[in-house]
């Protein structure tokens, strides 16, 4: 059995998101169990279907507001996110999904958890929709603001392995966001980074990406720093929201667009569920020892389905042992491909 911890008071929603999404998870596998981490008292008038769904009682909740991450890690150890993350570094669980405050999760995962040896930076990674219906992974999205070369290509490496294994794409190719597709662009981590994917052996690299690019995206594989990823994908999620927007206006302002709606009705629904974050789940955090996933902060039932079938994938295909053996363990394997 695959055992999942559920941090079931975080997010916007709690336990109106969680357990609904947790009963709805174990019915899609049948070697899954749950475990939720949250107030028994909210959780049990709601679990109408306990099946293989156990409960860890605790009322304390990470603030969505927190401004001080360290210490709230620190100091709220009796939370339901940090009782998942314990569970998970004591191998009590096999992974965790929470929405509860991005900044929180990151410093949960860092301090409790804990990266990976051959890993010196976490990183957040959503998938992303693109043109051709493929997802498109892209990290760091918030981890870090600063990065050395090497740490693109420890990013590019555990996402790679994560391509293959969960996306099922066989030879996954990496890109690095820049402000244009030449070698020499960008700022002097930018060119120094290029460079050193350049010389990694065990990695498909293929040049710079430029953010217009992102949703016609020419790799699987997108990597670059905090901030740029960041403003990057937050642009891609704003222009997507806008332009329903647009469309929804457009189809209100005729009658000729209220009959043409009549005929693309079922055309739009499914350019509406491509565009949809809930149908992916979650952003994976990378560079750690067990597999976690932050879930959007309004997730409802179905995007927490979601982000559990996520985690079962990347259990199920043994993803953390197979970055490990794939991350190089000095420059000279980086180079050498070994």
């Amino acid at each position: 059995m695959i055992k999942i911890g559920v941090d079931a008071n975080g997010g916007d929603l709690g336990v109106e998101a969680t357990v609904p999404g947790a009963m709805r998870a174990v019915q899609m596998f049948p070697d899954i169990e749950i475990v939720l981490y949250g107030d028994e008292n909210k959780i049990k008038p709601l679990l109408t279907n306990p099946e293989r769904i156990s409960i860890v009682h605790t009322a304390v909740t990470m603030d969505m507001g927190e401004h001080n991450p360290a210490w709230a890690v620190k100091k709220q150890k009796d939370s339901s996110l940090c009782m998942a993350m314990y569970a998970a570094k004591n191998k009590e669980v096999d992974a965790v999904v929470t929405s509860g405050p991005t900044q929180c999760v990151i410093m949960a995962a860092h301090l409790i958890v804990r990266r990976l040896p051959m890993m010196e930076r976490v990183a957040l990674c959503p998938i992303i929709p693109n043109m051709d219906g493929k997802p498109r992974l892209i990290l760091d999205c918030g981890a870090n603001v600063e990065l050395k070369p090497n740490h693109y290509g420890e990013f590019a490496t555990f996402a790679s392995v994560a391509a293959k294994e969960v996306l099922g794409i066989e030879n996954p190719t990496v890109g690095l966001i820049n402000i244009g597709s030449e070698p020499g662009k960008g700022r002097q981590i930018d060119q120094e980074a290029y460079e050193y994917l350049s010389n990694m052996k065990n990695i498909n690299f293929k040049g710079n990406v430029e953010p217009d690019q992102l949703i016609d995206c020419p790799t699987d594989i997108v990597v670059g720093d905090g901030w740029s990823c960041n403003i990057a994908i937050k642009t891609l999620e704003g222009t997507a929201k806008g332009m329903g927007k647009m469309l929804k206006q457009e189809i209100k302002a005729s009658t000729g667009g209220k009959i043409g709606y009549l005929f693309m009705k079922k055309n739009l629904k499914r350019f509406s569920m491509r565009m949809n974050s809930k149908e992916v789940g979650g952003a994976m955090i990378f560079g750690i020892g067990a597999p976690v996933v932050k879930a959007h902060g309004n997730s409802d039932a179905y995007a927490y389905s979601s982000a559990i079938r996520q985690l079962y994938n990347m259990v199920k295909s043994d993803l953390i042992n197979k970055v490990v053996a794939s991350l190089p363990k000095n420059d000279e394997e980086v180079k050498s491909g070994e």
